[in-house]
């Protein structure tokens, strides 16, 4: 008997384990009512159009497909990309096609046994959660509908892979970077990122290795999300080559990771500081900066040295995206690696930001920790920390609310100067140091985050954590 699933999406799509809830007949449901969406919202005689494309996962091809079919069998024109792409590529592509909207059937940094079905708005980014919320709605209101489809796979999306690629070439300054005598790694972790930073970085003197492109489902046995307990072959690999610097994205390309030339993985709170100082110094671009509730400190400052306007949102890039959208915004970024900027759509991009901070490096003159130096010395010095914990939702939330009403007044022996609550609560101490408790809204995970003038500090407070989590 076939599993109806409860359809309940996320932060950025629905995710679920493949052939529990992840099978061919839920992701007919949602595709249906995905399908009944777009017709409903439409306001012309003519059909919606929407853009198809999917990441390197287990069956990700066969999953895009019958979506497809689901689409075509309501009317909906489809276009569908042949082969797994960088997530960004198809935002970029509902964007250029003035598409009504967008799949990708990826669970992007998730475990190999998940798969997904983000929904992307006629702008390129991620839908709105009243979109999403509509979708789920309309889940099971009416049968799936199938049919073959016409996709143009080749008069529409080749263009559309070109203007990506001139749109990239001319944001980055390549030139700069083939220049270069530097070593750089690539590592797309196994997913859709493959070789494409390699790509644009060839026929110069710059030594670029692109390792783990190959398609693995199985992502090498660690979950394809560039953070350090991940990042071990890149981490090697640096070493090994005497690298200047390694970039990596996750499995479908739309976030970013790095490490530097020691051979030690960079936090976003050490890489969004150093591309912003790029983007106003060496670039002298302009434009307000969007930090979510669990970026750094120093964007803070940096901000308000440069006489930037800083907004901070809740965790999650489609509040970066509404932003972006309807303001001046130069950088958003969150804690996750996803990054958007000034100039390209308003949506991470891996490939573009891998390019890009590459480019920062490269224009500095120096290795990655002896940038970062300089930025603690002109700015201080920070250090982020974050632990995933395996608690239950209502034991998290209820913690969550206890801190919060409840405040100590010390934690881990420091005085506890604040709170605030705009996503979880945050303790924030007398030296701008602060732990951040948030609890999953999809999985049973308390997520601590911590950012501290120094990494025994960090460390410290995120102990203290979880002896409180585990109520010790």
């Amino acid at each position: 008997m076939t599993n109806l699933a409860k359809i309940k999406f996320g932060t950025d799509g629905w995710r679920a384990l493949i052939a529990r809830d992840y099978t061919f007949a839920n992701l007919e449901r949602v595709a249906q009512a995905y399908a009944d969406y777009l017709l409903a919202a439409s306001d012309t005689t003519e059909p919606p159009f929407v853009v198809v494309g999917y990441d390197r996962r287990f069956l990700s091809h066969e999953f895009s497909a019958r979506a497809a079919e689901v689409l075509a069998g309501n009317g909906v024109r489809v276009s569908i990309f042949g082969e797994a792409v960088p997530t960004p590529l198809i935002s970029w592509a509902v964007k250029e096609l003035k598409a009504d909207g967008g799949i990708v059937i990826t669970a992007s940094h998730n475990p190999a046994d998940f798969n997904g079905f983000k929904i992307k708005a006629p702008w390129g980014g991620s839908a709105a959660p009243e979109t999403t919320a509509a979708v789920e709605k309309l889940v099971d209101a009416n049968p799936p509908r199938r049919a073959e489809t016409q996709a143009n796979t080749q008069e529409q999306l080749k263009p559309v892979i070109e203007s990506y690629r001139a749109q990239i070439a001319s944001y980055i300054d390549l030139d700069l970077l083939r220049a270069s005598t530097a070593t750089a790694i690539v590592d797309p972790m196994y997913g859709a990122g493959g070789n494409w930073v390699e790509s644009f970085l060839t026929g110069g003197n710059l030594k670029v290795e692109t390792i783990r492109g190959n398609r693995d489902p199985l992502f090498g046995g660690v979950n394809p999300e560039p953070i350090d307990s991940n990042l071990g072959a890149l981490k090697q690999r640096v070493i090994d080559t005497g690298a200047l610097v390694g970039v990596a994205t996750d499995g479908d390309a739309d976030r970013v990771g790095a490490v530097n030339e020691l051979g030690e993985t960079m936090t976003m709170h050490d890489v969004v500081p150093l591309i912003l100082l790029h983007l106003v110094r060496n670039r002298q671009m302009s434009g307000a900066v969007v930090r979510t509730f669990s970026q750094s400190v120093l964007l803070i400052r940096i901000a308000a040295a440069h006489d930037l306007k800083l907004y901070e949102t809740a965790i999650g890039f489609k509040y970066i995206a509404d932003l972006m959208l309807n303001e001046d915004i130069l950088i958003g970024a969150e804690e996750s690696g996803g990054i958007g900027v000034k100039g390209h759509i308003p949506e991470r991009d891996g490939i573009l930001n891998s390019l890009l901070f590459l480019e920062a490096v490269v224009t500095a003159g120096k290795s990655p920790s002896g940038m970062l130096g300089d930025l603690h010395r002109e700015f201080g010095e920070f250090h982020f920390r974050r632990r995933d914990l395996r608690v239950e939702t209502a034991h998290g939330q209820e913690l969550i609310h206890r801190l919060s009403t409840a405040t100590p007044k010390t934690f881990a022996g420091f005085h506890v100067a604040g709170v605030e609550t705009v996503d979880g609560t945050k303790l924030l101490f007398d030296d701008e140091s602060w732990i951040l408790f948030r609890q999953s809204g999809t999985e049973p995970m308390l997520r601590i985050y911590s950012e501290a003038t120094s990494v025994e500090k960090a460390n410290a407070l995120l102990d203290e954590a979880e002896k409180l989590a585990n109520g010790d």
